[in-house]
């Protein structure tokens, strides 16, 4: 499934989770957000984030610990920061040709070296030595053995004998 792209480089695929809001952090309308996209770009003064309630135009955003203080146009005190607390944070995909997307490898078709469908990746595993494939069946495949893929599609894989062995 190709992603329509307009002239000015917007995507129309559906929109990803990139973050929720937290607490309020003093009394100025600042919050904190937990990022769960690992491009800290998204929080850049002048992007829009979808939320339940409308978007939220970021004023401005700083980390801190594990999370970002973010200001949003329109909120300048504690109380309209609170009624944020909880909100899912929505962006459209970025578009960039180099990176693999987890939106694009989920429902996507394993293949291996000798041409043999292995199953449909069900999750991206999080793993410090690697991001894993997970597919329908359980088995996991390391992300390092990704050869090609066809966004949303296909992934190519050349993994060692014996991966998709099962004892």
């Amino acid at each position: 499934m190709a992603e329509h792209v307009d002239s000015s480089g917007v995507s129309s695929a559906p929109l990803l989770e990139i973050g929720r809001v937290g607490r309020p952090h003093g009394t100025g309308g600042e919050v904190t957000v937990t990022l769960v996209s690992n491009r800290s770009e998204r929080l850049e003064p002048g992007s829009e984030l979808q939320t339940d309630l409308g978007i939220l135009q970021v004023s401005s955003a700083r980390p801190h610990n594990q999370r970002h203080l973010v200001r949003f146009a329109g909120i300048d005190d504690r109380s309209k920061a609170e009624a944020l607390r909880g909100l899912l944070l929505r962006a459209a995909p970025i578009v960039d040709p180099d990176e693999l997307w987890v939106h694009e490898l989920v429902g996507a078709r394993v293949v291996d070296q000798s041409g043999t469908d292995r199953g449909v990746v069900a999750s991206v595993v999080a793993n410090p030595a690697g991001d894993l494939l997970e597919l329908t069946d359980g088995v996991l495949v390391p992300l390092r053995f990704l050869v090609r893929s066809v966004p949303s599609e296909r992934i190519e894989v050349e993994v060692p004998d014996g991966l998709f062995e099962t004892t």
